[in-house]
């Protein structure tokens, strides 16, 4: 009985101070980039950027993640280079670091006008799409992977006076999330964080006629099962599921990075979506089709894209199966 309560406490114990410590490491890295934020505002935006760049090209190959970055190209390069591997890495970690600094400089980044007669930071592709979407009274879903600045698409929603609400996942850390979700809200408009009942809450948007955005190229556990460049992996089904439910038009958009600190945003045509025999949206046709409309654009700027996320990462039993293949295969 005493010794029962004693490992209670003991497990007690350890579990608070465990959590203290994570709090204390969340705090101490907000610290810490709130510093560097600090520091790369002193800076004029294209020295700003470009440090972030070099920086993060030297960084990066010794941080854990670009390990996970290697074997992700590897797998879906298996023609290229090593040397060439290494080059799409290194262009990974410069387009990351510089989507971190760009969060400082959003307001500056954004500079397009339609009526400007001289080009500025910003160039946008599908401007009719942009103003039919703002100007229609129906609901649409626009969809986007982490390519560019992927950020800059719902300002330039904003800016045609699109009402579009945009699907996020907050950082883990407590404080900088408090600080991103700030940046994000006072430049984007409505903001939905990724988290239990947000399909409900998207469903509502659409019941009501409003827009959303919704990124679509991560790793969904236990998801559809689809293929990324060829190989398996698991696809969130929400996308497809609501625009099965509310037959409205899916509409992709992108953030391509150009040079000289430079951005073109596209929305492309609406997507012809695939039908069952019923016709109505064939949910795992669509979640599909999505992939493949984003490798296409992965493989036009692969260094634009974050290879470090596991995309192709398999949970629960089909993950199982999947390693024990692998495993006896290998033997």
């Amino acid at each position: 009985m005493v010794g029962t309560a004693f490992k209670k406490l003991r497990r007690d114990l350890a579990f608070r101070h465990g959590r203290r410590l994570r709090q204390f490491n969340y705090w101490l890295l907000a610290r810490v980039a709130m510093t560097m934020i600090w520091l790369l505002r002193r800076l004029p935006v294209d020295s700003a950027l470009n440090f972030a760049d070099r920086a993060a090209r030297r960084i990066g190959p010794w941080v854990g993640r670009h390990n996970v970055a290697i074997a992700n190209l590897r797998k879906a390069y298996p023609e290229k280079s090593d040397k060439e591997i290494q080059a799409i890495a290194s262009d990974m970690w410069g387009n990351m670091a510089r989507l971190a600094a760009e969060y400082v400089f959003l307001d500056a980044l954004f500079d397009y006008d339609p009526a400007a007669t001289k080009p500025g930071r910003i160039e946008v592709k599908g401007v009719e799409h942009f103003v039919q979407i703002a100007g229609e009274q129906k609901p649409h879903i626009i969809f986007t992977g982490h390519l560019g600045n992927f950020e800059l698409l719902p300002v330039a929603a904003a800016t045609f006076g699109m009402n579009i609400t945009a699907l996020f996942r907050p950082p883990n850390n407590p404080y900088l999330a408090d600080y991103i979700l700030s940046t994000r809200r006072s430049t984007m408009g409505s903001l939905l964080p990724s988290a239990t009942g947000a399909s409900f809450a998207l469903a509502a948007i659409l019941e009501k006629g409003g827009n959303i955005g919704v990124l679509v190229d991560q790793k969904f556990s236990s998801g559809l099962e689809t293929t990324f460049f060829g190989r398996p992996c698991e696809s969130n089904r929400v996308l497809g599921t609501l625009a099965r439910h509310y037959d409205c038009d899916v509409y992709p958009a992108r953030c391509v990075r150009l040079p000289g600190n430079r951005f073109r945003l596209e929305i492309e045509d609406k997507l012809t979506l695939p039908r069952t025999a019923a016709g109505s949206v064939d949910v795992h046709g669509t979640t599909q089709l999505l992939n493949d409309v984003v490798e296409r654009w992965v493989r036009e700027d692969p260094g634009q894209w974050m290879w470090f996320h596991k995309r192709w990462e398999i949970s629960g039993p089909r993950g199982k199966h999947k390693r024990a293949r692998n495993r006896g295969e290998a033997a």
